[in-house]
């Protein structure tokens, strides 16, 4: 993961995921149909977003921190991996990274009440 982190970052240290869109902002777009917030995308027709790689030992040095089970931090890691690939970007803005939270909240429960 380290070597990941730094071919396509910069970052030399191990993250806990990775996200590799298959698509730019604007090929995704047309992709969709998109409600006038922008938030709730409905494909067209089916297509791969892109990869997500989660790094098992990070993620479960993170549960630990974060006193979650590593299932749980795995679910989280995908959602946060998963929207990035819908377009949402944490280290664009504060503001985006806010969106980016909620989206995250928004799936994860979904997610859950589906259990």
């Amino acid at each position: 993961m380290k070597t990941l982190n730094r071919s396509f970052r910069g970052m030399d240290k191990p993250t806990d995921v990775l996200s590799f869109p298959f698509f730019e902002e604007k090929e995704l777009k047309s992709l969709c149909d998109c409600r006038a917030d922008g938030l709730e995308k409905k494909a067209k027709t089916p297509f791969i977003l892109g990869e997500i790689v989660i790094c098992p030992e990070v993620a479960a040095r993170n549960a630990a921190l974060y006193g979650a089970t590593l299932a749980e931090e795995m679910r989280r890691l995908l959602v946060h991996g998963f929207v990035h690939l819908l377009g949402y970007d944490h280290e664009k803005s504060e503001g985006e990274a806010r969106r980016m939270r909620r989206k995250e909240r928004e799936l994860i429960n979904a997610l859950e009440r589906m259990d």
